[in-house]
């Protein structure tokens, strides 16, 4: 009778004796475990990605667009601060314009806001100091706009010049005094736009320049992110009133003159895509793992096949169909936890390198190793079990005559 450890040991001993089937027989599984860890791992880091991108923009944030011009003033600020739930509130309106520095003239885009701002998002400076609602000529520019964008390298204390164009044709240019410079940004601030390639202004003196009183955006705090939809369909029923839209449409956004997001759905969209995107990549690696199964069962059948006299051998000395059975199901796990570890460390090299490249979170959920362990242990076992009892059913004689 030929215990476990027996069977280990035979098992180890035919794979050193065939180096390069063992190593083909093992690629498959490495190739296949490999692919599901870092598949896996990429995901996971693409969903703390997309967590954070939210999480960056604001603390419980209700973003109100305009979709037309000279919508929103002081009156519909007023009205949505004093929303129940409403804890904090700044208006901002974007404007694209050209921007000289020296002698390099670039297209960018300028944001007018308020002081308020930077709380709000959690705008952190590299440099200088933030807009204040006394400023007028002055500007806080983003890391891009300061290193990359121009031919010399801006710094606070220097001045741009900045020229818009008004509706009746006319342009107008004003040198901006630079007050601060934004860190170096991870994520994109998605409500309004701030990043590394904006220029802020005083949102008084955009308008001033412009000839105009409006806003283009309102972007509020709400107290909780427990409440935040309560919080933001209220905003939208006295916005609806405000602006006349009968009460049958309120579910319609096309009939409004606005449009209104908040954090909690940004984050149940995100949390959709990083799904939707991680089932994917899962899949992905899943189809190589069942690609590399396939590949050991058939080097486990042709291994059979090279071995019959082998199994006759052994037949002859005793071995049950029991024994040859085991024997084969052993060499084929010894392979796949071999392939498996193999596969487990190249998976989270290679998760490593391509979040590093990409520039996404570093994740490795812990139980990714355990899982590409236990993988490698089932396919293994599943794609040995057929040629395992191939070979435990062969006919001792027979196995004997086979050349």
């Amino acid at each position: 009778m030929v215990n476990f450890v027996q069977s280990m040991h035979i098992a180890t001993g035919s794979i050193r004796s065939a180096k390069m089937r063992s190593i083909l027989t093992t690629l498959g599984i490495v190739i296949g475990v490999a692919a599901v860890i870092a598949n896996v791992s990429l995901g996971a880091s693409f969903q703390q990605y997309f967590a954070d991108v939210s999480l960056s923009a604001g603390s419980n944030y209700i973003v109100v667009f305009g979709k037309e011009p000279n919508l929103f003033h002081d009156n519909e600020m007023k009205l949505i601060d004093n929303t129940p739930g409403i804890v904090g509130i700044t208006p901002y309106k974007q404007e694209s314009a050209k921007v000289t520095y020296y002698s390099t003239t670039k297209r960018i885009g300028v944001l007018g806001v308020t002081e308020d701002m930077e709380e709000l998002t959690n705008i952190e400076l590299e440099d200088g100091a933030f807009l204040n609602d006394k400023d007028k000529y002055v500007t806080v520019i983003g890391h891009d706009i300061a290193y990359d964008k121009f031919d010399r390298k801006i710094f606070t204390q220097n001045s741009i010049d900045i020229t818009f164009h008004t509706n009746d044709g006319n342009s107008i240019t004003r040198k901006f005094m630079v007050k601060g410079i934004i860190e170096k940004s991870k994520e994109s601030f998605i409500p309004s736009g701030i990043g590394d390639d904006v220029i802020l202004i005083p949102v008084s003196t955009l308008n001033e320049i412009l000839g105009e009183n409006d806003y283009g955006a309102f972007l509020a705090m709400s107290s909780s992110l427990d409440t935040i939809k309560e919080t933001d369909e209220e905003v939208d029923k006295r916005l609806a009133r405000h602006f006349g839209v009968p009460t049958r449409d309120m579910d319609d956004d096309d009939a409004k003159p606005y449009f209104m997001s908040n954090q909690a759905e940004d984050l149940e969209g995100l949390a959709q895509v990083s799904g939707v995107l991680g089932a994917l990549l899962t899949s992905v690696a899943l189809i190589a793992l069942i690609v590399g199964s396939i590949g050991i069962m058939n080097i486990m059948l042709v291994t059979v096949t090279e071995r019959t006299r082998e199994i006759g051998i052994l037949k002859s000395l005793g071995f049950t169909n029991w024994n040859v059975l085991l024997l084969f199901i052993v060499e084929s796990i010894v392979l796949s936890v071999f392939g498996g570890l193999v596969g487990t460390g190249l998976g989270i090299l290679s998760a490593y390198g391509a979040q590093s490249l990409m520039k996404l979170p570093i994740v490795f959920p812990l139980e990714l190793i355990v899982i590409g362990f236990t993988v490698s242990v089932i396919v293994g076992l599943i794609a040995g079990v057929y040629p395992a009892n191939k070979a435990a059913r062969m006919n001792t004689v027979d196995a004997l005559r086979s050349e």
